[in-house]
């Protein structure tokens, strides 16, 4: 039980501190977080449990894919986030197995995003799936995918900001 105390409370900061990061849009800091086989994944919000494989999604991000993202968010070609959205993420529920067959740290998290821009404010709320894996005192992300709760993007206008 203390180690399974343990694994959840370095789960949770290694979360947090990934919140700070894409709350504060330090972008390649958390683009370093990722291992280099990882994937991001944003899943259709009629196809929540979709095979990014096989059906649309919105992200399907492989390292070279992510790498564009962050240059496209922090360059002169991230239109849609000129100004830069503020942010503010809660993360909570927290869940965190160790496979000890695989090394692998399967986490779930549920997760409210704020987004705050141009005079609006949009909540983005859902959950996270991870697959870490140990690397150091931390974790290295193989697979994240944020999973929205919500039926529609009306009012968000489309996914502009890292979930």
């Amino acid at each position: 039980m203390e180690e399974q105390i343990k694994l959840k409370q370095e789960v949770e900061m290694f979360l947090f501190e990934e919140a700070w990061m894409l709350d504060n849009w330090d972008l390649w800091s958390w683009f370093e977080l990722f291992a280099p086989e990882a994937r991001y994944v944003v899943p259709a919000t009629d196809l929540p449990e979709g095979d990014p494989e096989r059906d649309l999604v919105f992200i399907n991000d492989n390292m070279q894919r992510l790498e564009s993202r962050v240059e496209r968010l922090l360059g002169q070609h991230g239109h849609r986030e000129k100004p830069k959205s503020r942010t503010r993420r809660f993360i909570s529920n927290v869940r965190a197995k160790e496979e000890e067959e695989t090394d692998l740290v399967k986490v779930t998290a549920s997760f409210l995003v704020y987004r705050f821009r141009l005079e609006e404010n949009s909540p983005f709320v859902g959950h996270y799936k991870y697959h870490l894996k140990r690397s150091g005192s931390s974790f290295k992300i193989l697979y994240r995918k944020a999973q929205l709760d919500l039926e529609l993007l009306t009012a968000h206008g489309g996914i502009t900001i890292i979930l």
